[in-house]
């Protein structure tokens, strides 16, 4: 082999390997899914209807035979006129973060998002990991908001 050759080479290798870390960095941001649906496999807010936490002001949950997808994941709702709603409007009614613990997105990581832990400010619905992590998002929801909003989804973390 040409010493040429050889500087060519390793070069190139050179180049592959430095391109490396944001194929991995990419790889890495694409395991945070859009939508969290662990509590129900494939399935959005656990089951609950996003539409009923703003109609009804509480977690209702939503019927397996009225439902869409929307975002790779399955939506349900406990009545037409809700999956219709949010068919018009899905960023009105769809958690933010994904449905991601809202508390744990503001802390730079992903966490499940319990739709009976939950918060409507500022006509935006948040999901927390449970009711004690729920009180300590509720100290100061616009800073953690901000902190939330500057970190998704790009500066997650998959936990």
């Amino acid at each position: 082999m040409t010493s040429h050759r050889a500087i060519n080479l390793l070069a190139g290798l050179a180049a592959a390997t430095a391109a490396l870390p944001l194929e991995v960095a990419k790889a890495q941001k694409s395991t945070t899914p859009a939508v969290y649906t662990g509590i129900v496999k494939g399935v959005a807010v656990g089951g609950y209807d996003p539409v009923a936490y703003f109609s009804e002001k509480k977690p209702v949950q939503g019927k397996a035979d009225i439902a869409l997808v929307h975002d790779g994941a399955t939506w349900r709702f406990a009545s037409a006129a809700n999956r219709d709603a949010f068919k018009a409007n899905p960023a009105k009614y769809a958690p933010q973060f994904g449905g991601h613990c809202a508390w744990a997105v503001s802390q730079g990581y992903t966490a499940k998002g319990d739709p009976l832990a939950w918060t409507v400010a500022d006509g935006r619905l948040y999901l927390n990991y449970n009711k004690s992590v729920q009180s300590n998002w509720e100290k100061n929801i616009p800073a953690n908001v901000a902190k939330g909003d500057a970190n998704w989804p790009n500066k997650v973390k998959a936990p």
